[in-house]
């Protein structure tokens, strides 16, 4: 047995689908215990759904199952991995059945009860002739393994950021809230050649613009009240990798000079500084704004538009890429049933037609809410229409929990205070009706520093911050 499993891949992942749960169980286990990662479904459909979730190495499967058979699955397989190697586990009465099979391209039939020796060794074989192209794929594809999709407008978008992912190029990616902008930006730095280093995300337009250029350049001891100490940048953090600057359309104009100033030099100078600091950043920006009216209205400056924008691409909204719906759903329904603890064979399919047809104004993270809301309230493993109708009625809102909710509430609270009254902690206090010990311990708690919001602020700081506070 130690020879046969030598000749296959290192934890190679098998997906074994079988209706009998005792056969289901033992095969794992001897499957296992050779060395192979193993995922166990109990049907054709759940088979399917576990395939949208990840590729596996190998599919064995029993040839009589509810629904659809083992032969209508293969069918199903060969059409959408073509080079997935596929065994059948055949009783005598379907033998014809498997060898019409491996004449359609099966790798091979076994009949129950198997000689478990033979079954190593077929699996080692099929692993063997179906390796180079099973890690071509492997490698192809783990780059953007987090975004699920079969449309052809996904496809296109797909390979142009694996083309642009080679180059040094800065990439402006649009597309409306939800749409998986990041997502594609985290793809496309695992594309490059820069993946080994580190990839960072910050949202321009959920920090109040005084701490955003203390956190993009960093500031020194001193450099104004409250710095107690040297702080890194994230484009220091980033240095050698990708800086994702999320919201670019939302960063305050005087900011943009700064972001210029960094990218033509290639150097930052945190705050306080006297010297510059050479970096070496990708930067990949994401913006669901018009840049080009922002721009005649002299919001956004022109010169660090055509500096950001040498690549362009636009993520299309959910409803333009209605085929993936059912994908992206029975997907979410799998991560979020593991999470809650539910069991799920998936959605009835009159709830699947109308996740399809719903309208998905909020995209790919609406989408995500609603399915969340339909498991955390399921009671039955398939998912009704009635649930999915509740949730669509639902407004298109982020969930949070009361904690996270409670979190949000009281930075923006506190941050609002502090615009108000110019950074004095005593006049905020007062209007929050807390006592300033209290206080102090609010702002420490969400790493809020009064001197960053005076007018006053000393050189190098950006003053009063404006319209800072993110909505999302």
């Amino acid at each position: 047995m130690s020879d046969t499993s030598s000749l296959a891949a290192p934890r190679a992942r098998l997906l074994v689908v079988d209706d009998d749960a005792d056969m289901l169980r033992l095969l794992a286990m001897r499957l296992g215990s050779a060395g192979y990662q193993v995922t166990s479904v109990g049907s054709a459909e759940a088979a399917l759904g576990q395939l949208d979730i990840e590729r596996p190495q190998l599919v064995l499967s029993d040839v009589r199952l509810p629904g659809k058979d083992g032969l209508a699955l293969f069918d199903e397989i060969r059409k959408r991995h073509p080079s997935l190697p596929v065994i059948l586990l055949t009783a005598h009465g379907t033998i014809p059945d498997a060898v019409e099979a491996t004449a359609r391209g099966v790798f091979t039939y076994l009949t129950k009860p198997y000689d478990a020796k033979e079954l190593l060794e077929k699996i080692a074989q099929a692993l063997a002739l179906g390796a180079p192209a099973s890690d071509s794929t492997r490698v192809d594809e783990v780059w953007r393994n987090e975004i699920v999709s079969r449309s052809n407008r996904m496809a296109d978008l797909l390979a142009e950021a694996r083309m642009v992912a080679q180059s040094d190029a800065s990439v402006l990616l649009r597309g409306d809230s939800g749409t998986g902008k990041e997502m594609l930006a985290r793809a496309i730095h695992r594309a490059s050649p820069r993946a080994s280093r580190p990839f960072i995300a910050v949202n321009c337009g959920a920090i109040p613009e005084a701490l955003l250029e203390s956190e993009l350049f960093g500031h020194m001891k001193g450099a104004f009240t409250d710095a107690v100490a040297n702080h890194k940048g994230l484009f220091q953090a980033a240095d050698g990798g990708t800086l994702l600057l999320d919201e670019i359309g939302d960063m305050p104009p005087a900011l943009q000079v700064k972001l210029l100033r960094v990218l033509q030099e290639r150097a930052v100078r945190p705050l306080g500084s006297s010297q510059s600091l050479p970096v070496d950043v990708r930067i990949i920006s994401a913006t669901h704004r018009n840049l080009e009216e922002a721009m005649a209205t002299t919001q956004f400056r022109e010169d660090l538009y055509y500096r950001l924008n040498v690549v362009t691409l636009t993520l299309p909204t959910l409803a333009e890429r209605r085929e993936d719906i059912p994908l992206l759903a029975n997907h979410f329904l799998a991560k979020l049933a593991a999470k809650y603890g539910k069991r799920s064979s998936g959605f009835a399919p009159e709830a699947l037609k109308a996740l399809t047809m719903s309208a998905w104004p909020g995209n790919v993270r609406q989408l995500y809410n609603v399915v969340e809301q339909v498991c955390a309230l399921s009671t039955t493993p398939l998912v009704s229409l009635a649930l999915v109708q509740r949730a669509l009625r639902t407004p298109s809102v982020e969930v949070l929990s009361f904690a996270d909710a409670k979190q949000r509430f009281e930075r923006e609270y506190l941050v609002g205070l502090l615009k108000m009254t110019d950074g004095n902690v005593a006049d905020a206090a007062r209007l929050a009706q807390r006592n300033r010990t209290e206080f102090y311990r609010l702002l420490q708690k969400h790493a809020l520093t009064p001197g960053l919001f005076k007018s006053d602020s000393p050189p190098g700081s950006s003053g009063i911050p404006g319209d800072a506070v993110a909505d999302e």
